[in-house]
């Protein structure tokens, strides 16, 4: 297969990833930091870890399934899985506390979020194992996340728990 989308071609990180350049080289970094990286022995990675990264962020970040993913990045959809089923948890941000002032802004929102651990998941309607209404509490000026509920399986309607803040939604 030949490889299309590559994070070589700088054009492309921002309009995948809705990140610049110069933030998704970071991210390549953090990422080889926490062992990323090809180690020991083994079947080398038909990707450079850059690439891996980008794969996942795509996936991520748009609603294509992982075959479709994996046809962009010019490997196969076994490929795809094992790379991100290695990477996404060193992706994952360490939880921060966070106090808001009353006057604070926030935003609630629910999606769809593919998933790959089956017990927390179901077949919802587009045929993908996800968990339903992950809804997300955003403040309106900084844009970093300050609260996220429990997820539901796919083929359910509401989420279950109310979402925990640090102070009272009005």
């Amino acid at each position: 297969m030949e490889q299309v989308l590559s994070a070589d071609g700088d054009e492309w990180v921002p309009v995948f990833t809705g990140l610049s350049v110069r933030q998704f080289r970071r991210l390549v970094r953090i990422v080889a930091g926490r062992g990323g990286e090809q180690t020991g022995t083994g079947r080398r990675w038909s990707l450079p870890l850059a690439d891996r990264v980008l794969l996942i962020a795509v996936y991520y970040r748009t609603n294509l399934t992982l075959r479709q993913v994996a046809l962009l990045c010019g490997v196969s959809k076994s490929a795809a899985h094992r790379m991100v089923d290695h990477l996404a948890p060193l992706l994952a941000l360490a939880p921060v506390t966070c106090r808001h002032s009353p006057d604070t802004v926030l935003i609630v929102d629910g999606t769809l979020v593919p998933a790959h651990d089956r017990t927390v998941t179901a077949p919802s309607k587009n045929y993908r194992y996800s968990v339903n209404n992950m809804q997300v509490v955003i403040n309106a000026d900084t844009r970093l996340v300050a609260a996220v509920g429990r997820p539901v399986p796919g083929n359910h309607n509401d989420c279950e728990d109310d979402l925990v803040l640090s102070r009272p939604m009005v």
